[in-house]
Order: C-alpha cells, then sequence, then structure tokens
C-alpha cells in the first residue's frame, strides 16, 4: 500500500525522494508528496494523482534541503484530496505513515479537549499533532516521537522529519515493513529495498515494534522494549532491469512473457537429479497428519488449487482460509498440523497477523514468499523462496505461476513422503514439471488470437469463468485478473455449480469462460457447457486440440493450447488467463500496471 522514503545525504533530498518513490508507485496510491527541512525551515509539496503531478509542481515549485521524507498515498481514512495527502505537518513535525491507526479517534478527542484542532480527514495527522503537543511540552525531538509512538496502537510504519533538524529522521515499524539503507554520510529510508537499490545495497530490516534514530553518520535502534536493539546490515541484491518494462508497453506484459524464465528458476531450486530437495530444516511429509494453507487474492487461489494436489496426491487434508477470516474464526489447530502461508510481498498484513495466531499452535509455519527477507519469510520456520523475481504490476502474473511451481513440487514431495507414488512415479512427474516452461512458451504465442478474443470481451459488462477439480480454482483467478484491471463484472463457479443459480445469469451478452484441459473431468465440463449454449450463452472454450475436436461444435470461440499432463494444466492455463485480462484491459484503456483503488502489498487489515 503507501509507500515511505526518508533521505539524509549530502545532495538535495527532493529529486532523491521522487526517484524513490517512481518505484515505489507499484504498490498502488492515489496522491503524493515530499516534504524537506533546508536552513532549518521545514516545508512541503504535495499532490493528488499521479506522481508526474508531484514532479510538475516541483519544477514550478522547488523544494530545497538535503534532509527529507516522501510518501504516495493509498486512501484509508479521508478521500484523496489535497488536504489529506501525505506528508502531514503540524508545526515543527511532519510524518509520513503507512497502516492505520486504530485509536486516533480518541487521540484526537484528547488534543481537542487542549484545543488542538485536526484539519485533515486522517488518523496520520493526529500522529504529527500529538508529536507536535510534545514538543510544546518541551521534549526533543527524539523524545517527543519516542512518547507519540508509544501512544498509538494498529499497524504502521512512520518516518518523522523536524524543522531545525537537518540531520535527524525517526522511523518506526509495528506491522507494517521499514527498511534502512545505508550510504556513506547518508542514510535512507524505505517502505521495501526496491526504492532504495540506486542508492545502496547495504539495507537493515526493522523488526516489530523497533524506532530507529538516524543521522548521516549513526544509526540507533531501540526494540520494542526501549532496549538498544543490533540488527543485521544485509546486502541486497536487485536487478535494475527487473523494474525496467525491458521494452514492454506495460510491466503486466513482460511478467507475463517472463513466466517460464523464471518458472524454471524456480523449478531449478527446488529439483536436482535426486529429486525434490528443500532448504534447511527441510519437511518430512510422513508425519505431517493436515495442512492449514493461509492467503490472500491470487496467493489464495494458488492455495486452492495446490488443496487438489495435496489431498489427490499425497491424501494429507488441507484446509484454505483467507487470512482476514482465519484467525476472527479462531480455528482449533490439530495436533500433526503445519501452517503454510503464500504471499508474494511477504508483507499481508492479514496472513503475517494469521502466521503469529498459528505460532505456538501449528507443528511448523511453512511460507512460500517471494521476497526472501519480508516479515513473513523471517518469521517462519521454513521460508520458500518462489524465485519470481520483482513483480511491479499489482495483478500477480508470474508470482502466481511460480507460487503455483512450488506448491506442486510439495505436493509431489509430500506423495512421496507419505509413500503414495514410488521413486519411477516421482520422476516421471518431475520431467513433466521441467517440461511446462516449454509449453507456457507455446501458450504465450497464442497472443495475437487471445487479444483479438478480449477485443470482443472488452465489450462486455458481464463474463462468467467455469471449472472443474484444479480448473475450479483457477476460474476464480482468471475472474480476479479480469475485474481488477478491466474493470469489468468477473464470477467464476465450479461448472457442476452452474444449474444451482449461475445459470440465470446466462444470455445472449454474457460470454462465459470454460477452462477445460482434457483431463479425467473433461466429459462433465463440457455438459456443463451445452447447458450454458443451450440457453444462448457465447462460449469461449479454454482447451487442447483433443478437446476441441471433441467439442468445439457450437462454442462462440476456442483458444487452443498444447496438451500438458492435467496435474499441470492450472499452471499452464494460468496463462491465457492473465492474457485475456491484459489485453482486454488494454482495448478498455484501463491503466493496466495501476489499477484504481488497488495495491500491491496490502499493509493494513
Amino acid at each position: 500500500m503507501c509507500g515511505i522514503v526518508g533521505f539524509l545525504g549530502q545532495h538535495e533530498a527532493a529529486p532523491m525522494l521522487v526517484d524513490a518513490l517512481r518505484r515505489l508507485e507499484y504498490r498502488g496510491y492515489d496522491s503524493a508528496g515530499i516534504a524537506t527541512v533546508n536552513a532549518g525551515v521545514l516545508n512541503r509539496r504535495r499532490a493528488v494523482g499521479k506522481l508526474v503531478n508531484l514532479q510538475d509542481l516541483l519544477v514550478h515549485d522547488p523544494l530545497a534541503g538535503k534532509a527529507g521524507i516522501g510518501h504516495t498515498r493509498w486512501a484509508t481514512h479521508g478521500a484523496p484530496t489535497l488536504t489529506n495527502t501525505h506528508p502531514h505537518q503540524a508545526g515543527r513535525v511532519a510524518v509520513v505513515h503507512n497502516g492505520i491507526i486504530e485509536n486516533f479517534r480518541d487521540l484526537r478527542s484528547e488534543l481537542g479537549a487542549l484545543g488542538i484542532d485536526h484539519h485533515t480527514e486522517t488518523d496520520t495527522e493526529t500522529v504529527a499533532l500529538l508529536a507536535e503537543h510534545y514538543l510544546d511540552g518541551g521534549l526533543a525531538p527524539v523524545e517527543a516521537a519516542m512518547r507519540t509512538i508509544g501512544r498509538l496502537e494498529g499497524a504502521y510504519a512512520l518516518c518523522f522529519l523536524f524543522e531545525g533538524e537537518d540531520d535527524l529522521l525517526i522511523a518506526a515499524r509495528k506491522g507494517s515493513p521499514l527498511a534502512i539503507g545505508h550510504g556513506t554520510g547518508e542514510m535512507f529510508v524505505g517502505s521495501d529495498a526496491i526504492a532504495l537499490a540506486p542508492m545502496t545495497d547495504r539495507i537493515t530490516y526493522l523488526e516489530e515494534g523497533d524506532i530507529a534514530i538516524i543521522a548521516r553518520d549513526t544509526l540507533e535502534i531501540r526494540d520494542a522494549t526501549g532496549e538498544l536493539a543490533n540488527r543485521e546490515v544485509k546486502h541486497i541484491q536487485i536487478d535494475a532491469a527487473q523494474v525496467d518494462k525491458g521494452g514492454h508497453k506495460h510491466f503486466m506484459a513482460k511478467e507475463i512473457a517472463e513466466q517460464p524464465t523464471v518458472l524454471t528458476s524456480a523449478l531449478n531450486y527446488y529439483l536436482d537429479e535426486t529429486g525434490i530437495t528443500l532448504p534447511d530444516p527441510g519437511l518430512d511429509f510422513a508425519r505431517i497428519e493436515r495442512l492449514t494453507m493461509v492467503a490472500c487474492g491470487t496467493a489464495y487461489f494458488a492455495c486452492l488449487t495446490a488443496k487438489y494436489w495435496f489431498e489427490q496426491l499425497a491424501g494429507i487434508p488441507v484446509e484454505v482460509d483467507v487470512a482476514s477470516e482465519f484467525r476472527y474464526r479462531e480455528p482449533p489447530i490439530a495436533p500433526g498440523t503445519v501452517a503454510l502461508f503464500v504471499s508474494q510481498s511477504g508483507e499481508t498484513a492479514d496472513t503475517l497477523a494469521a502466521l503469529r495466531y498459528c505460532r505456538d499452535k501449528a507443528d511448523r509455519i511453512v511460507s512460500v514468499v517471494n521476497v526472501a527477507e519480508s516479515s513473513i519469510a523471517r518469521e517462519s520456520d521454513l521460508p520458500l523462496p518462489i524465485l519470481a523475481g520483482a513483480e511491479i504490476g499489482v495483478a500477480s502474473t508470474k508470482a502466481f505461476t511460480c507460487q503455483l511451481g512450488v506448491l506442486i513440487t510439495l505436493a509431489l514431495k509430500a506423495a512421496r513422503d507419505k509413500g503414495r507414488i514410488d521413486d519411477t512415479e516421482l520422476a516421471t512427474h518431475l520431467t513433466a514439471l521441467r517440461g511446462l516452461p516449454g509449453l507456457m512458451n507455446i501458450a504465450l504465442d497464442q497472443a495475437d488470437r487471445t487479444r483479438a478474443l478480449a477485443r470482443k470481451l472488452a465489450e462486455a459488462r458481464d463474463i462468467l469463468f467455469l471449472g472443474r477439480g484444479p480448473m475450479y480454482a483457477l476460474a476464480h483467478e482468471g475472474a480476479l485478473k479480469l475485474k481488477e484491471i478491466s474493470y469489468i463484472h468477473a464470477e467464476a463457479y465450479a461448472s457442476g455449480e452452474l444449474k444451482h443459480g449461475p445459470i440465470a445469469l446466462v444470455d445472449k451478452t454474457v460470454p462465459v469462460i470454460v477452462m477445460a484441459p482434457t483431463d479425467a473431468l473433461f466429459d462433465k465440463t463440457v455438459s456443463n457447457m451445452q447447458e450454458v449454449m443451450a440457453r444462448g450463452g457465447k462460449v469461449l472454450l479454454i482447451t487442447d486440440r483433443k478437446g476441441a475436436d471433441q467439442a468445439a461444435e457450437g462454442v462462440w470461440n476456442t483458444l487452443i493450447l498444447p496438451e500438458v499432463d492435467p496435474l499441470l494444466a492450472p499452471i499452464l492455463y494460468a496463462i491465457p488467463a492473465q492474457q485475456l485480462a491484459y489485453f482486454t484491459a488494454v482495448a478498455k484503456g484501463t491503466d493496466v500496471d495501476q489499477p484504481r483503488n488497488l495495491a500491491k502489498s496490502v499493509t493494513v487489515e
């Protein structure tokens, strides 16, 4: 969600801050601003809309100073207006914030009783007002900030800048990620390492409850108890090419095209000549009685797909939960349960909260993550990287297929550990898995055909997706992709559920996308497809050549993919689902990489 940057250096802060904010655009935002201290004077510039609006403002009304903070805001409390845009300033204090201050109304009332009025709709303004109140009471900036932070309830990443203090930033983290970058006579603050990548490769990640007192040549970190904390400085390598479009019109197009390459990297990490190898300390599924899988959004649909794999291949019962609901049910965790969490960013607030709920209940905490130094990875007993590389487009593509690649690998290991398959069967499955990136390249070659179909889909107001078995989970992912970037209402249903209500929606104006490789459930899916066509529905059948030859008569259109092991079909069929969404959004002229109202990393509940 919101992006935070901070800078103490030898050069003008404004260009550095704006450049860092540009690398955080992928997180999603609706306004942006910066504040600096120059000759002791605190000032700020803010603009609603895209970052270019802030850049234009700074051309006409520059902001000098070599110390500053910046922010891209994804609105929570209050509409995306100039008044509500960060940084928020109260007298001598400016603050940027990611998260939600849950007790801001109580604090606002307390300040109001002292005659201190608020001027915005945001919870963040209360932080600045409270800090300024403590300054008025005679506290020094560091003490005022620490006293303020001690009063806050909720989740936050914060960075404070003070008038008269051109060599001081104070950063704090509780629930939302925050990193400190080290330079030579310079220090940086960022929501993630991507923001800081061109400036430094030396990063310190704040832990839960940490407060950092930052100067150009020193860094002091205090933990949640107020004690001095020694946090490791890590060398992070982020390839600048990963945050470049590489000749594509959109990041999403680039990331769709990268999938065969990154999936190969992920598979090579886990597969060797002897079979499947997990990082230390590994995982012996022979001792595991059940799995609880928790995630949000696209990662949830990856879990839903994997449920079929673990249950069918390994015979392990699997419960899949949406993270935002999981811990509020207070579900009992049976002995012998492994809790598995999936998150691209590794910072998803609901998923992290669910992980912490399971910490003392599950036998092991396993995570499937794309960011190795993320909170979820660091708090897991066994973090499993998906190695997709930086994913900038808000709509997840390559992370999804890499998540599936890691999860099917885990399911196959579980099947072997449980004795449900032998070495020969495992080798057969792994051969098919290693061949999957080549099939994905063939699927990607369907782009022209998919683009033509998408132009027709762009005229629809409602679209249905159908699938059976693992393809039911993929139908959900296809519908999610379409709705989040094209803004067309799309829903997914299990094919067999069609007659239990959703068929009432079918008419000649509603395209129905059927995901149907020729697997054991193909004939049943075709029967449901016939029910749609009998009622005038427009069916787009996504299948292989054999399926098209058997069932293409009467369908509106077909999209033909190479034949694939049915076990792996959800990974391959993700390609046309993503391309249909992408080309439909392009046809409609929507903002593909930064769709309205959405954020890449959802760090608030």
